[in-house]
């Protein structure tokens, strides 16, 4: 099994929980690499998920993070592969509230709100300055995935200072599990 991670703007940095876990925890993790981190394109995006995917020659299950969670929506509905098992969205911001820079992202402001075609859960935090709780309830209805509340912890961004983000770890697990996967598989 391959781990692909998509973070969002400008791409996860180091004291990013998505970076501990590629540079550590998961076995066979590796991240997309857009040629638009600053300036996001979803097509380019869509086509860098594509190829971190490439030939379906094993399970790969996708971990987003913020922006990168509506990229991942985005390419399940127009190009998908047999190979992705599942997704583990976490605090994508909220396309229709003030703090979504429309000027800076013009390709995302028509995002896909319809179901996503393989499993997936969705993690919010209860004080995301990007995402409401019930805005985070409005995209797991329309993509049909579960939605968990992980407590007060911001943005779960590296300004969170998650570290490894243990929550996070059992989270991924326990849904792995629910898809007959595990971490070390």
């Amino acid at each position: 099994m391959r781990f692909i991670i998509v973070p969002g703007l400008d791409g996860s940095d180091h004291n990013h929980w998505q970076s501990t876990w590629e540079s550590g925890w998961l076995p066979n993790a590796s991240r997309i690499t857009p040629a638009s981190w600053t300036n996001p394109d979803r097509d380019d995006w869509s086509k860098a998920i594509d190829e971190a995917i490439g030939p379906a020659d094993e399970p790969v299950v996708l971990i987003a993070h913020s922006l990168g969670c509506h990229a991942v929506a985005h390419w399940l509905s127009s190009v998908g592969s047999p190979a992705v098992r599942g997704v583990f969205l976490v605090a994508p911001p909220d396309e229709l509230a003030a703090t979504f820079p429309v000027d800076l992202l013009p390709t995302f402001t028509d995002l896909d709100q319809t179901p996503l075609p393989v499993p997936g859960v969705l993690i919010a935090s209860d004080n995301d300055p990007y995402c409401t709780v019930d805005a985070a309830g409005r995209l797991a209805t329309a993509w049909e995935v579960p939605l968990i509340t992980t407590g007060s912890h911001g943005h779960l961004n590296s300004d969170s200072n998650l570290g490894l983000w243990p929550d996070g770890q059992r989270l991924l697990t326990s849904f792995l599990a629910g898809l007959g996967l595990t971490v070390a598989a």
